[in-house]
């Protein structure tokens, strides 16, 4: 596959993300506002704590995820077929080990962890039993995990997304007949885990179809090739857990230190960033396997250019989205909560964490991905665990000092702009051959040109009578038109003029898009 047909794809697959995010975008409000609206104060946060955990399940991934994904896209090159087998048949029925422990131990501490929360006695009995039920999920999410990761190694993300959007339409029709019908906290949990995993089982058909050369088995399971995942797996593990930590701490450390009811005011402030995060990371999550099957290859020249240009359109495609947000956080909010008048703590949460949000897609989203799979994991690996560690002293000290859930925010944003635009933006620019200021104009300059018009639009548009139609019109009008310009002066100033061709070609023309190339196999300067 040469570098060209790695461009298609990493477009096909982003383009795929967009539409599977666009859609988890709608679901996810609308499934948000429903369960906000409809449970009580107390089983609400208990369900975003324990969402909020279920991203630490990867915790007990111990980077084998991240190995398979590799593993598929390297030996794929090489069609090692018994090689990736013994590779994933190693990786799979740890997994199983793993699950089988983690549902027992959860099993025998249901009641003490109960207690670490702080559950009301009336809520104690359903919540350990759900806290029982979403752990044995997680166990067995590891098993069923390494399929979608097998498809992303293939470069078959597209066929993932679909899967996934599927399940995510299926839930929300589920979900919503639940709240309608009045089902219990216990029913509705477990309708979402089972559409959390039915994906997992599917990707599992599909990724073992492409390869019919490789084989599952126990007898293929091999303590050598665990030691020799591990060497790249452990360093994975422990830049994903810093991750962890950096994106799912803030809930913890308000849980254990204001109370369960300051994790819901946090989460109604936090769901506006996490939108914006989840649209935003598209583009940049089809890169790690393309990183890695160019790595294989050896062509580090264009592992250097995908660097470059993943940075750049991270920046095209974010700066204008987060300018949008934060003019209209308010009745962003207001839309998603559904509540008259928001909490001002509540606004300043959402502020903090949707620029923390817009910065770490800036200097982390796309080094971060092909770093890791380029060789580079030890580095990734010391600098995640020092951003980790300062962002976890810093919210835990400015909880205690202040005793507001903002500080949370703040403890998180200021490690991420010192790690962010002090250590891997000068590596970025080192490893692509220019001075720091240089990447930083050709990535950010013409983003941030372009959308001073919608700053102006959206600046002024609140000093107008309100329109007629309420909030939704009054919101929505403003920014479809600043969209709109915004648009166009990125399509005319921003974009070159392969870019724009390769993209009326896939819109109108039918052909596949490279909007990522060029013109050449080099990178053409601005």
């Amino acid at each position: 596959m040469t570098y060209t047909d790695v461009q298609h794809r990493i477009w096909s697959n982003a383009l795929s993300n967009y539409l599977r995010t666009a859609v988890g975008i709608v679901v996810g409000l609308v499934t948000f506002r429903l369960l906000y609206q409809s449970l009580p104060k107390e089983a609400f946060g208990f369900w975003s704590l324990l969402w909020s955990v279920f991203g630490y399940g990867i915790l007990l991934d111990f980077g084998f995820g991240f190995a398979a994904q590799k593993r598929v896209a390297e030996l794929s090159v090489s069609k090692d077929w018994p090689q990736l087998s013994r590779v994933l048949s190693t990786i799979l029925f740890f997994y199983l080990a793993v699950a089988i422990g983690l549902a027992g131990v959860v099993t025998l501490g249901s009641h003490q962890l109960i207690q670490l929360f702080d559950v009301s006695p009336a809520n104690h009995d359903e919540f350990r039993i759900a806290l029982i039920v979403f752990f044995a999920a997680i166990g067995l999410a590891f098993p069923l995990g390494i399929f979608p990761e097998i498809l992303r190694g293939q470069q078959r993300i597209s066929l993932a997304n679909n899967i996934t959007t599927g399940a995510m339409l299926a839930r929300l029709g589920v979900i919503a007949w639940a709240v309608y019908a009045g089902w219990s906290f216990m029913s509705i949990m477990i309708t979402a885990l089972f559409f959390a995993l039915v994906p997992d089982l599917l990707a599992a058909f599909f990724a073992l179809k492409h390869m019919p050369e490789v084989r599952l088995r126990p007898q293929l399971f091999s303590r050598s090739m665990m030691r020799e995942t591990m060497a790249f797996s452990i360093f994975a593990y422990i830049s994903t857990a810093t991750n962890i930590i950096l994106g799912k701490t803030d809930q913890l450390v308000l849980g254990a230190t204001l109370s369960v009811s300051a994790i819901a005011l946090y989460q109604a402030g936090a769901k506006v960033a996490e939108v914006f995060a989840q649209f935003t990371k598209q583009l940049q999550d089809t890169l790690s396997p393309a990183a890695a099957h160019l790595h294989a290859s050896g062509d580090h020249d264009s592992v250097r250019d995908l660097l470059r240009r993943g940075t750049r359109w991270s920046s095209l495609i974010s700066t204008p989205l987060y300018i949008f947000c934060a003019f209209e956080l308010e009745h962003l909010l207001h839309l998603l909560t559904g509540e008259a008048t928001m909490n001002r703590e509540t606004v300043l949460v959402a502020q903090v964490l949707l620029f923390w949000f817009y910065t770490s897609t800036l200097t982390h989203s796309v080094s971060k991905r092909i770093y890791m799979m380029t060789g580079h994991e030890r580095r990734l690996m010391w600098l995640g665990i020092g951003e980790a560690v300062a962002n976890l002293a810093l919210s835990i000290t400015l909880v205690l000092t202040f005793r507001s859930v903002v500080s949370v925010a703040i403890g998180s944003l200021i490690p991420t702009l010192f790690f962010g635009w002090f250590k891997l933006w000068p590596w970025m620019a080192r490893d692509i051959g220019i001075h720091p200021l240089r990447l930083l104009r050709e990535t950010l300059l013409a983003p941030v040109l372009c959308s001073l018009p919608a700053v102006l639009i959206l600046g002024i548009a609140p000093h107008f009578p309100p329109l007629q139609g309420g909030l939704l019109l009054s919101t929505f009008l403003p920014g479809g038109l600043a969209a709109t310009v915004t648009v166009w002066a990125l399509w005319q100033a921003a974009l070159k003029p392969e870019e724009r061709t390769a993209i009326h070609s896939r819109f109108f023309r039918g052909k596949s898009p490279n909007p990522l190339a060029s013109g050449e196999a080099g990178y053409v300067a601005p």
